[in-house]
C-alpha cells in the first residue's frame, strides 16, 4: 500500500501531459506502461486531484509520421539497465548492412526519429544508431567493461563534432 499520493496541480499536470507524449510517441511497451503509470497514480490520488488528472486540458499531437522499428526497444532499453553488450543488424544511409557489438547508453525519443546512443566495439567510439535501421538485436551476457555512468558522463563531455552519427537524414 502506497501512502496518499499528494501532488500539486503542476506535477499532476507534468505527469500527464509526460504520460501522454511517452504514449504517443514511445515503442508499444512502454506506451501501454505510461498508460498503466497514469491509471495508478490515478486510482491512489484523493478524489480533488482525481478530478484534476481527468480535466488535465493540456495535450499532446499525434505523432505526424509514425516511428516504425522492426525490432523490439525493450530488448535494447533491457540491456542498457542491466549493462549488457548487444549485438545488432544495422544498415546505413545507403543500405550498407553491418553487425555491430555495442554498449547501449541511452535511447533517445525524437518526433519523427529514435536514436540509440552506444560504445562501438568496431569503431571503438560513441556512436549514434537510428534504432528503425536496426533490423535485429540480442542481448548478450557479456556485461560492460565499465560501468555505465561513467561512459554516459563521457559521452555527454565529448565536443559534438567528435560523435559519429549513422544518421545523414534525420527526417
Amino acid at each position: 500500500m502506497l501512502p496518499p499520493l499528494m501532488f500539486t496541480e503542476e506535477e499532476l499536470e507534468a505527469l500527464v501531459l509526460g504520460s501522454r507524449w511517452v504514449a504517443d510517441r514511445a515503442d508499444q511497451r512502454l506506451s501501454e506502461a505510461a498508460k498503466c503509470a497514469l491509471f495508478k497514480i490515478a486510482s491512489v490520488l484523493p478524489q480533488d486531484l482525481r478530478h484534476s488528472l481527468d480535466a488535465n486540458a493540456l495535450m499532446v499531437q499525434s505523432a505526424s509520421h509514425a516511428v516504425v522499428e522492426t525490432i523490439d526497444l525493450s530488448q535494447i532499453r533491457h540491456a542498457i539497465r542491466t549493462e549488457h553488450k548487444a549485438s545488432i543488424r544495422y544498415a546505413d544511409l545507403k543500405g550498407n548492412a553491418s553487425t555491430r557489438t555495442i554498449w547501449p547508453l541511452a535511447l533517445g525519443y525524437f518526433d519523427h526519429v529514435r536514436m540509440l546512443a552506444a560504445w562501438c566495439e568496431l569503431r571503438q567510439e560513441f556512436r549514434h544508431f537510428r534504432t528503425d535501421r536496426i533490423s535485429a538485436v540480442t542481448v548478450e551476457r557479456e556485461r560492460f567493461p565499465r560501468r555505465r555512468h561513467l561512459l554516459v558522463q563521457e559521452w555527454r563531455e565529448m565536443d559534438p563534432p567528435q560523435v559519429k552519427c549513422n544518421t545523414a537524414d534525420r527526417n
